[in-house]
C-alpha cells in the first residue's frame, strides 16, 4: 500500500478511534491529528495525543512499516526527536530517538473499502480516474467543491496580479494593461502578447491614444511584425512611423519568430488581435478605473467592442487580401477577456480594498456568463456534471488541471467521497 493513503486516512480521521492502543498496549486518544507537513521533517506537526495518562503535544510520523524508520535514518535525525507517535500499517520493529528513548507506535486500522476504492480509482485508464463513479457523489458535495475551487483559482490569479503590481510600482492601470494584453493572445500567443506589453509601457501608448495609426505603428513595430519582405502602402507607412517612434522612446523590438500562426483560424492571427488591441486602447481611457466604477456585465461588454482600422477589414496579414468584414471581437472572445482578466482584477482590487460587495459583484459576473467552450468542459458535461455558467467552467478547469491531471484524488472532495463509498463499484 502507498504511504499516501495512510496520510489520507490519518488526516481525515478515517481510522478506528475507539479502544485503540499502542503496540505496547497503552490506551491512545487522538485529540488532534496535527497539521500536514509538505516540507522535510515529520509528516504531521502539532498533534495532540493522550497516551495512557499523559497528554502529549508534538509531531507524528507515518510509514507503511516500522522498519522504514531506520531505513530513512530517522533514528539519527534530530528533526524526528519531536515525534510523539509513529503511525504504521505494520509494526515490524521498535523505533527510537537519538537519545535511545522508545517512541510509541500505533498500527492504523481503517475500513477495507478505502483501500479497495483507492486501488480501483487509481487503476482507471480514463479521462479522469473517477469518470465512472462521479455520478455517485451527491450534488451538494460537488457544488461546495466548485465554490472552493473557484476561490482557489482566483487566489492564484491574484498572486500573479500582485507580482505585476510589485513590478510596476502598484500601478493598477499598467498591471491591468499587461494582463489584458496576455489575454488577447488567447492561449497560443499569450506569452508573446505579455512580452509586447511589458516592452511597451502604457504611458507611451497613452501619449498617442488619439491616433490609431500611431498605436498600430508602435504595437506592430514593437512586435517585430513590420519586418517584411515586401511592403504595401499601409505597412510601409507603419514601418516608417515606428522607426521614428522607436528612436524617440528608445524601444527595443521583439523577435517576430515568437508569434504563432500555425493551426490558428485567421480571426485569431496575431495581426488581427494586435489591430483589435490597438483599437481598444484608442477607444478607452483609464479602462480599469471605468471597470471598477461600473462592474456591470452589459457595460463591460460594450467597453470591448472596438473597431480596428479600415485596412483590417480586407486583411488578416500584411499584404494579404480577404473578403471585406469588420473584425471586431466576438462575444465569446469578449467573454474570455472578462473571465480571465476583468473578474480576477476586480476580485484582487476588492480584496485589497476590503470591499466585500465588489467581490460579490465579480463572482456574479461569472454566474451571468455562459460557460467556456472547450474539450475539457465537454468532457465534464459528458461525465454528468452541470456546467451552467463561467463560474462552473472556471472551477472545473481548476479541478482538471490541478487535481485530476496531477492525480491528487486524495486532496479532492469528490475523490474523498468516492474513496469512502461503502460499496465500491
Amino acid at each position: 500500500m502507498k504511504e499516501s493513503i495512510l496520510h489520507y486516512v490519518w488526516q481525515n480521521k478515517l481510522f478506528a478511534s475507539q479502544d485503540i492502543k499502542t503496540t505496547d498496549g497503552e490506551r491512545v486518544e487522538i485529540i488532534d491529528v496535527g497539521r500536514i507537513n509538505t516540507d522535510a521533517g515529520p509528516d504531521f506537526f502539532n498533534a495532540k495525543i493522550k497516551i495512557g495518562d499523559t497528554l502529549w503535544a508534538g509531531n507524528v510520523e507515518i510509514h507503511t512499516a516500522s522498519s522504514e524508520w531506520n531505513k530513512h535514518n530517522h533514528q539519527q535525525d534530530k528533526a524526528y526527536d519531536s515525534v510523539i507517535l509513529h503511525v504504521v500499517l505494520h509494526a515490524d520493529s521498535d523505533v527510537y530517538r537519538i537519545d535511545g528513548t522508545k517512541i510509541p507506535q500505533l498500527e492504523l486500522k481503517f475500513p477495507q473499502q478505502i483501500e479497495t476504492n483507492y486501488e480501483l480509482l487509481f487503476s482507471q485508464q480514463k479521462w479522469i480516474p473517477c469518470a465512472d463513479k462521479i455520478n455517485q457523489v451527491p450534488s451538494i458535495v460537488i457544488q461546495s467543491w466548485k465554490n472552493a475551487l473557484l476561490t482557489e483559482r482566483l487566489e492564484q490569479k491574484m498572486n500573479a496580479i500582485e507580482s505585476l503590481l510589485d513590478e510596476n510600482n502598484r500601478h493598477w492601470e499598467e498591471a491591468f494593461y499587461i494582463t489584458l494584453a496576455r489575454s488577447f493572445g488567447f492561449g497560443t500567443n499569450s506569452q508573446a502578447f505579455e512580452r509586447l506589453a511589458k516592452s511597451l509601457p502604457v504611458s507611451v501608448l497613452g501619449k498617442h491614444k488619439d491616433q490609431l495609426f500611431q498605436l498600430e505603428a508602435l504595437l506592430f513595430g514593437q512586435a517585430g511584425l513590420l519586418d517584411l519582405e515586401t511592403y504595401d502602402e499601409y505597412s510601409a507607412s507603419l514601418k516608417k512611423e515606428y522607426e521614428f517612434l522607436c528612436s524617440k522612446y528608445e524601444l527595443s523590438l521583439l523577435e517576430k519568430s515568437q508569434w504563432k500562426l500555425l493551426r490558428l483560424r485567421p480571426d485569431n492571427f496575431p495581426h488581427v488581435r494586435i489591430a483589435q488591441f490597438a483599437a481598444l486602447i484608442h477607444s478607452s481611457t483609464k479602462l480599469f478605473s471605468k471597470i471598477v466604477e461600473n462592474p456591470n456585465l452589459e457595460y463591460l461588454r460594450t467597453l470591448f467592442v472596438c473597431k480596428p482600422s479600415i485596412y483590417w477589414e480586407t486583411s488578416y496579414l500584411f499584404g494579404s487580401g480577404s473578403k471585406t468584414r469588420t473584425k471586431i471581437l466576438g462575444e465569446q472572445s469578449i467573454n474570455g477577456l472578462i473571465i480571465n482578466t476583468v473578474v480576477p482584477f476586480l476580485f484582487c482590487y476588492a480584496d485589497q480594498k476590503n470591499n466585500a460587495d465588489l467581490k460579490d459583484m465579480a463572482l456574479q459576473i461569472l454566474e451571468q456568463i455562459e460557460p467556456e467552450r472547450n474539450a475539457i468542459i465537454t468532457e465534464w458535461k459528458n461525465a454528468g456534471l452541470d456546467v451552467n455558467n463561467a463560474f462552473d467552467s472556471q472551477s472545473l478547469l481548476q479541478l482538471k488541471k490541478l487535481y485530476c491531471d496531477e492525480k491528487k484524488c486524495l486532496r479532492c472532495r469528490i475523490g474523498h467521497k468516492i474513496l469512502t463509498l461503502s460499496k465500491p463499484e
